[in-house]
């Protein structure tokens, strides 16, 4: 059981956590803006936007796989599980609260370069998080050895 919740939970990872970063990335280099062409194109944003939000639908898997994983391990009470977990939680709610709904503002109203900047801070965080949590998926700090 153990090596198909971990295939999962990687696999997973990669596809759907990936995809909403490569998608949140590239967004604001697409959507459209006020009195500039420049190559954007409102239908690539909006295929971005549609990304953006399927898989990371998709992509709860990986936390929840995770969380199974880590109790069949013995390792749900490790400092690097409870860390990775909070950094989890916090890059959905960035991208649920901050991320999706900027892009669905930005895809309605042809906007200034301002908002997309922070839009593009905002998807840069949210990259960081996930960097940081593969880290910790690797390094896993205070993990009890021979476990």
């Amino acid at each position: 059981m153990e090596p198909l919740l971990l295939s999962i939970h990687v696999v997973a990872g990669i596809v759907f956590v990936g995809g909403s970063a490569i998608a949140t990335s590239l967004f604001p280099r697409y959507v459209p803006v006020s009195g500039v062409d420049e190559g954007r194109s409102r239908a690539v944003a909006a295929a971005l936007h549609r990304i953006t939000r399927g898989y990371s639908l998709a992509g709860i898997v990986v936390p929840v796989v995770g969380i199974v994983l880590a109790f069949v391990q013995g390792r749900a009470g490790e400092f690097w599980i409870t860390l990775a977990m909070v950094l989890t939680a916090a890059a959905g709610f960035l991208l649920a609260a901050q991320i999706y709904p900027r892009q669905r503002d930005a895809l309605a109203t042809p906007g200034e370069r301002a908002p997309l900047k922070r839009l593009t801070m905002l998807a840069g965080i949210y990259n960081v998080l996930w960097t940081v949590v593969v880290v910790l998926m690797i390094v896993r700090p205070g993990a009890y050895e021979g476990a």
